[in-house]
Formats: structure tokens, sequence, C-alpha cells
């Protein structure tokens, strides 16, 4: 169980509280991470990189000179792979970068990533409930308020972010605003900082408790 400390939106202390989620063993939480963060990548990758093999390229029924007497290598299409514009030889065609991950582990690499970054984590009371209008120079005067550097990469959790906050952060381009049923391990670590709502606590707890 690790206990958080929630500030305000001026930064001040408003209380605490705990959050308490099943982890892998410190012996295997970095090889079950770095699959998890493996698989998130390959699954980005979007896989239509084609080309042409010799005998997809159009053209090249015609044999470009006759068989002998000419003194050069004897060909037998212009589309070979030897001539330019030909084929290319095991080059690349569609294909799935998958990589497969039961969901228990999935789950379990996602709560150890997050309990990870939870201890240093700022948790906030009542994340920009006040703003009635878009302004990101709030939300930078927030992180100023909370020690943290705009120019670092920020990950924001919130549990249902407003369209004001979302268009308020928008614009800050190493800010990164996320839903709190919509974790994933890469942001969680690649993350410099985390801002968390003490709403999004809830919605974590009870999206990814314990199987």
């Amino acid at each position: 169980m690790t206990n958080c400390t929630v500030l305000d939106w001026q930064g001040e202390k408003s209380g605490e509280l705990s959050i308490d989620l099943k982890t892998a063993k410190e012996s295997s939480a970095v090889d079950l991470l770095h699959r998890a963060v493996l698989r998130q990548q390959a699954h980005s990758r979007q896989g239509t990189a084609s080309t042409l093999t010799r005998s997809e390229v159009r053209g090249g029924g015609r044999k470009p000179y006759k068989q002998k007497g000419t003194g050069r290598a004897r060909q037998g299409s212009i589309r070979t792979p030897l001539r330019p514009g030909g084929g290319i030889v095991f080059g690349p065609k569609p294909r799935t970068y998958n990589l497969a991950m039961n969901r228990k582990e999935r789950r379990l690499a996602l709560r150890t990533a997050l309990m990870s970054r939870i201890s240093d984590s700022k948790i906030i009371k009542d994340f920009g409930t006040n703003l009635e209008v878009p302004k990101t120079s709030e939300i930078v005067a927030l992180l100023k308020r909370l020690g943290l550097d705009s120019e670092n990469k920020i990950l924001i959790i919130l549990s249902n972010p407003s369209e004001v906050i979302k268009r308020s952060i928008r614009n800050l381009e190493r800010i990164k605003l996320i839903s709190a049923d919509q974790l994933n391990v890469f942001d969680l670590l690649n993350a410099n900082d985390l801002v968390i709502g003490e709403d999004a606590l809830s919605t974590i707890k009870e999206v990814y408790g314990n199987d």
C-alpha cells in the first residue's frame, strides 16, 4: 500500500489517500514491463510497407535483346531485379507486428508501471474545476506551483476531462492528457512526471483492481 499526499489547485496540502494494487514480483517486474512496452510499440506499427516482385512489376514480356551475338549477359526480361525498375528481391510485404501477451500479464504490467511511479506523482484535488474557459497559462501556472517544468514530458491523468481542460492542455507540446481508464505502460514509464486527478485514482482502483 502506498500513501499519497493530495494537493489543491494552489499546490497546498489538502489531505491524504492510499492506493494498493497488486504488482509483479521484483525479480520478474523488469522483464514483464519490457515485454509490455515492446508489445505496445509493435502494435503501433502499421505493417503496410510493400514492394513488387519481378512477377508483379508491369511490363517485361518482351525479351530486351537477342540471346546471342551481343557480347552482353543474356536477359529475358527488363523487370529482372538486376535492372533498374525491376522487381525487388525479398522486399517488405504487408504483415502484422503484433506480439502475444495474455490479459492477466497486460493488466499486471500496467499496475506495476503505475505503482512504480505513484510515489513521486502529484495528486490534485478538483483538477481544473475552476476553469470556465480554456486557458493554457493556468495549466502552466499550476505545474510551476507543483515544482514541475512544462518543458519536461508530463502525463496528466484525469477521470473524465472536460473540453475546457482538453483545450487548455492541447497547445502544450510535451504534456499529454489521458483518461484514467485508457492508461498504457509506455506513457506511464516515458513521462518525466505524473499529475493525477484525485477522482482518477478512484477510477484506476475500479478499472485496474486486482484480478
